[in-house]
């Protein structure tokens, strides 16, 4: 049986899969690798490659979602990611973006789109 933390950031990243298509973007990729490094969500929308980093939580105990993306898993993210663009030269335009994602018993999840992060 696998950690619960685990099975949330699964359940997480399926929802902001249906989230971001609800929102007009184009799902390319989900759980993209390049040697150890991982790209939770790859996606397009008005001609913009967006690098998505998915943090969930069911809870507040440990701080917001978003809190936990640090500067090296940015940095992990755009190795992640010129890899990408190495191999799918026609994307001028990128974004990273950071995709919240609030899971509640009682009541419809809650989704923050943290747009152009950079470090």
């Amino acid at each position: 049986m696998a950690a619960r933390h685990i099975e949330t950031g699964k359940k997480g990243e399926l929802m902001a899969a249906e989230y971001l298509q609800q929102q007009g973007f184009m799902v390319l990729h989900r759980n993209w690798c390049y040697y150890h490094y991982e790209i939770d969500i790859i996606a397009s929308k008005n001609n913009v490659l967006h690098f998505i980093e998915v943090k969930t939580r069911s809870s507040h105990h440990f701080g917001f979602p978003e809190e936990s993306v640090s500067k090296k898993k940015l940095s992990n993210i755009m190795k992640c990611a010129t890899q990408y663009q190495y191999l799918h030269p026609q994307w001028k335009r990128i974004q990273y973006d950071i995709l919240s994602v609030n899971l509640h018993v009682d009541k419809a999840a809650e989704f923050m789109l943290i747009e152009d992060v950079y470090l």
